[in-house]
């Protein structure tokens, strides 16, 4: 996710542990958007591993890591599962793996396209990732 816009760049669903749907994300996103200066994760194990911090090494990304049981410190990324949950998941209630791949393929187009953030002044994470216009400060 791109914190300014909350855009999600790059998204997988697996049903294991194991690093390397996250390492496909992260490569996935690198490609189409480019390297950030900054990538912030928590300590999950899928995120301290070498496979994944050497992609970030090896693109001179500097890497940012959540204190252990600081929830705050990754707030867009638990708002963006806790809109997750409660506007697909919780409702659709998958029968398969691939059920839920396709209704998150279509949140996250949603989410991205037409999902209106108060924070984003009312525009979409496009709309502000696209454009790049300053938001308006809080007093």
């Amino acid at each position: 996710m791109d914190w300014y816009s909350r855009k999600v760049l790059a998204w997988q669903v697996s049903n294991t542990l194991d690093n390397s749907f996250c390492v496909d994300a992260l490569q996935r996103a690198l490609a189409r958007y480019g390297p950030p200066e900054i990538f912030n994760t928590d300590q999950g194990s899928q995120f301290t591993g070498t496979a994944f911090t050497g992609v970030l090494q090896d693109h001179e990304i500097a890497i940012s890591m959540d204190g252990r049981g600081r929830w705050m410190d990754n707030v867009f990324i638990e708002r963006l599962w806790r809109s997750v949950k409660y506007e697909e998941v919780y409702l659709k209630a998958y029968d398969s793996g691939r059920d839920a791949r396709a209704g998150l393929a279509d949140y996250f187009a949603f989410y991205n396209t037409r999902r209106h953030h108060q924070s984003l002044d009312r525009a979409t994470p496009d709309q502000v990732y696209f454009n790049r216009q300053p938001l308006p400060q809080a007093a």
